[in-house]
């Protein structure tokens, strides 16, 4: 069973790059140009866990992460933020929106992996 990574940017390259990166890794990867193509991605595919960008239009990544943290069939799901910026007040607000971990922009392939391999465990087990 592979482990499936939901990847929401409004950035076609960053979609394209991050899914061919971790595609090469064995991992079954969803894209999402916004927060409200990504909900219903979300709903009908149970990503087991969640990259969002934090500037994007329509939903920002805040409000996406609240969405899905506020979803009892997908709190638990991890969320981390995709940020070009590095201030604190984003990372304090990623974790008020529920967020479990920021990685700034651009980031690498082993901080992806990284990422996922903290996040997500390997048994579906440890799923509620």
């Amino acid at each position: 069973m592979s482990i499936k990574v939901m990847v929401i940017d409004d950035s076609n390259t960053i979609r394209k790059t991050t899914e061919s990166l971790l595609t090469k890794e064995g991992y079954e990867v969803l894209t999402a140009a916004d927060g409200f193509e990504a909900m219903s991605l979300i709903t009908d595919h149970q990503p087991d866990i969640i990259f969002v960008d934090i500037m994007m239009p329509r939903l920002d990544g805040y409000q996406t992460c609240t969405l899905i943290k506020n979803n009892r069939h997908f709190k638990e799901t991890p969320v981390v933020m995709l940020s070009s910026k590095d201030g604190l007040f984003d990372r304090a607000r990623g974790r008020i929106a529920g967020s479990d971990q920021h990685i700034n922009k651009p980031f690498t392939r082993e901080e992806l992996i990284e990422a996922i391999t903290r996040h997500v465990k390997t048994t579906t087990a440890t799923r509620h």
